[in-house]
């Protein structure tokens, strides 16, 4: 049996304080978090300090392996600039290794040649800017249909076209690569690998959503255990995060029974 590295992000507590969280992971044997920026009322958002965060991180053993998420980065101008800045800056400052890079999913800049012209130009910028924080920059493409980038092997040619492949890797979402239905994987260039389950039968997949992901059990439609399985296989061999969005998740009274129960089912099948 090959064992399953996991990590955990906020998204799968989102309730929890930072501190609680980063307990509840500990008291999963859990060794790797991911904070977000997107959580209201909470860290990062609620104005928390990034000494703080890391403070937290060290004294419960952790390792912050990421900030989820600077949005639209593939529509570059002042805006994500300024953002990308503060956000690889706070990244540095909490000691979280990668910055998560989020495509805009509005149904614009999906045009052929457009797209991958945006994506270049976003990397190219964001190259130096992570380069000298010393941050990876997670580029995490999302299978919706309106996404602007869609496909692994479109972000792959434009970091190997920059020979960034130090600077950037892949997000390995395994809902996001169902709903692309694009079989390739890249495990090699794979930063990190997000997981989280659809189990509601009624739902077609063009329209499975965030708030359809819940934690992966034996009603999993995405064939996460066998996603997982193949990566491994692949020689994989980074952090499988948590990334369940679904609000029946968010209400579970005890995570950390809930999170338990489906690493066990994971593990018991890879």
């Amino acid at each position: 049996m090959t064992s399953i590295r996991f990590a955990l992000n906020h998204m799968a507590a989102p309730s929890l304080a930072i501190d609680d969280f980063f307990a509840l992971a500990k008291s999963l044997g859990i060794g790797e978090v991911e904070i977000r920026n997107d959580l209201s009322g909470n860290a990062i958002l609620d104005g928390t300090k990034p000494e703080a965060i890391k403070q937290a991180a060290e004294s419960h053993g952790l390792t912050i392996i990421s900030i989820n998420a600077l949005q639209r980065f593939n529509e570059w101008n002042a805006v994500p600039a300024a953002e990308a800045q503060e956000l690889i800056d706070y990244a540095s400052a909490c000691g979280a290794k990668a910055l998560v890079l989020v495509p805009k999913n509005d149904g614009t800049g999906c045009a052929d040649g457009e797209r991958q012209a945006n994506l270049r130009q976003s990397l190219t910028a964001l190259k130096p800017m992570l380069d000298k924080a010393g941050i990876i920059g997670l580029v995490e493409p999302l299978g919706f249909e309106i996404c602007s980038l869609r496909s692994k092997t479109e972000a792959v040619e434009a970091i190997k076209e920059l020979g960034a492949q130090s600077t950037f890797k892949l997000v390995h979402d395994t809902f996001h690569h169902h709903l692309a239905g694009e079989a390739v994987t890249f495990p090699e260039l794979a930063g990190l690998v997000h997981i989280s389950g659809v189990s509601d039968p009624a739902v077609s997949v063009a329209d499975m959503r965030d708030s359809h992901r819940v934690l992966v059990d034996g009603d999993d439609r995405l064939d996460n255990a066998g996603q997982i399985k193949a990566l491994l296989q692949a020689g994989y061999k980074g952090p499988f995060s948590f990334e369940p969005f679904a609000a029946e998740v968010h209400a579970v009274k005890d995570p950390a029974a809930a999170l338990r129960a489906s690493m066990d089912y994971l593990t018991a099948r890879v």
